[in-house]
């Protein structure tokens, strides 16, 4: 049940670090979809950050931002204090005991679209099989009604999570629609971007990743 919270809202600034800090090293585009900004908007951030020496970029075709460990640090201090200012830290507690039990979940429902099961011997999923495709992604949305249970807490709470619930809808829905990356296998792949929750409900916690 989401409860009947002000969502806190995230500076841009703090919103791009928290961003790059939890979807790792990346290109301008996919960080800026992932924050749900402008490129240029993010961009101009991302430029002041490197100057405080928070965050760094290489260039070149395989290029793109990386966090440094000054910025990690700068960036758990702001998230705890951004926290503990919205008084919402009860809240994504329980909202993150709802999502580790959804998560080994949606690993196994990774694993079979991935591999499955022909006579007896596990092999590689080609997806020439369309019935046992469909019949993953048919699970695949029952998974991904539950989850939103989830994340509508967790947007109750806090306005930045509110993104999580619009990747993972746009990776169901272009999966669907026949592209099989977005499954499990590409960057906003919706086992990605539950990744990308999962690291960040941990950074936000200050719960280590074991």
């Amino acid at each position: 049940m989401t409860l009947p919270l002000s969502p806190h809202t995230s500076s841009t600034d703090l919103l791009v670090l928290h961003t790059l800090r939890c979807i790792g090293f990346a290109g301008l585009p996919r960080l800026a979809a992932a924050a749900g900004l402008a490129p240029a908007d993010v961009e101009s951030e991302l430029i002041d950050l490197a100057v405080a020496g928070l965050v760094t970029h290489t260039a070149g075709d395989f290029g793109g931002w990386g966090i440094t460990e000054a910025g990690r640090a700068q960036d758990a201090e702001r998230i705890t204090a951004e926290l503990d200012s919205a008084g919402t830290r009860a809240v994504v507690g329980q909202a993150y005991e709802g999502f580790l039990v959804l998560n080994p979940e949606l690993l196994d429902l990774c694993t079979a679209w991935q591999l499955r099961s022909v006579d007896g011997v596990l092999t590689t999923n080609d997806h020439t099989d369309p019935a046992y495709d469909l019949r993953v992604l048919s699970r695949l949305r029952d998974f991904d009604q539950r989850a939103e249970d989830v994340c509508a807490d967790l947007s109750a709470a806090m306005l930045r999570f509110r993104r999580y619930r619009v990747r993972l809808a746009d990776a169901l829905a272009r999966a669907e629609a026949g592209e099989l990356d977005y499954v499990a296998d590409g960057m906003a792949s919706y086992h990605a971007v539950w990744f990308h929750l999962h690291e960040d409900l941990l950074v936000t916690l200050g719960i280590p990743r074991h």
